[in-house]
């Protein structure tokens, strides 16, 4: 099985989309996982250059869209109306796959049940896969009540960033191994960030005070990783997903990143890259 590093948009807002992307290319990366800003130019200039990265140096260039709505105070319907717009605008961009933040934690479970039916019925339609990240506030924030979905989803592909489910249940997880492994089956793609119990990210994951959480998730990605090797999977795509303020902590009154976020999902690329063998 192949692995796949992909580059997080989040955090390179301030670029055009040629010099992102020529800045994910120059540093090594498969392709690049983005939610697009509400800005029609770059959303055409981001696709004129994905041909031509496709066409001249790099036929196989992942691109994953992702799907995240604002928070609105709105009806279930509202919601849904606005989802459905944003998935059919993604689907007609053509990625390799949509990162969908679906549904709401707040929404009972009949109604997150009729959001999901939808996304599955728009994946099925037009041939592109739409994959559920678990994250805090969405239907998949909690690991027990996520099994729920799955069990009328028994298919449902899922996006592995299990800082979320550490902070939701304030702990490290070692009491819900069990759990966590029944969700591994249907694990696409995974966001390659440490967090703790009190938060999604810690401010460098290569600091040794943190080595010991990084060895928990290293230990978590090389189980899924291991287990849709063994189930066939020809590949897995992974992207280093440390963000920026608010996830990355600042100094007092400077305001300063405590650490560089480019630079660490760099290193956290090489370190996989030396860490996951297949």
């Amino acid at each position: 099985m192949q692995i796949k590093y992909l580059c997080t948009y989040w955090g390179s807002e301030d670029l055009s989309a040629k010099a992102f992307l020529d800045k994910v290319l120059s540093n090594g990366f498969d392709g690049v996982e983005i939610n697009f800003p509400d800005d029609r130019q770059f959303v055409d200039e981001f696709m004129s250059e994905l041909e031509h990265i496709r066409q001249t140096s790099h036929p196989d260039f992942i691109f994953i869209a992702q799907q995240v709505l604002s928070n609105e105070k709105e009806t279930v319907a509202a919601y849904t109306e606005r989802l459905t717009n944003r998935l059919n605008f993604l689907v007609g961009l053509n990625p390799n796959a949509i990162n969908s933040h679906t549904g709401k934690d707040f929404f009972d479970f009949a109604a997150n049940l009729d959001i999901l039916h939808l996304t599955e019925a728009i994946a099925s339609k037009s041939g592109i896969p739409i994959w559920h990240e678990i994250h805090r506030g969405r239907f998949s924030f909690h690991l027990r009540t996520l099994l729920e979905y799955l069990n009328v989803f028994p298919n449902l592909k899922l996006i592995a960033d299990l800082s979320h489910f550490c902070v939701v249940s304030e702990s490290d997880l070692s009491d819900q191994q069990e759990l966590l492994t029944r969700i591994y089956p249907n694990i696409q793609h995974i966001h390659a960030r440490v967090g703790f119990a009190q938060s999604p990210q810690v401010n460098h994951p290569f600091a040794p005070e943190w080595k010991t959480h990084l060895d928990q998730y290293t230990t978590w990605w090389k189980e899924i990783i291991a287990l849709q090797s063994q189930n066939g999977a020809a590949h897995l795509t992974i992207t280093p997903e440390f963000g920026p303020f608010p996830y990355m902590p600042q100094a007092p009154f400077t305001q300063q990143p405590l650490s560089d976020q480019w630079e660490v999902n760099c290193l956290m690329k090489t370190y996989l890259q030396e860490n996951l063998k297949v």
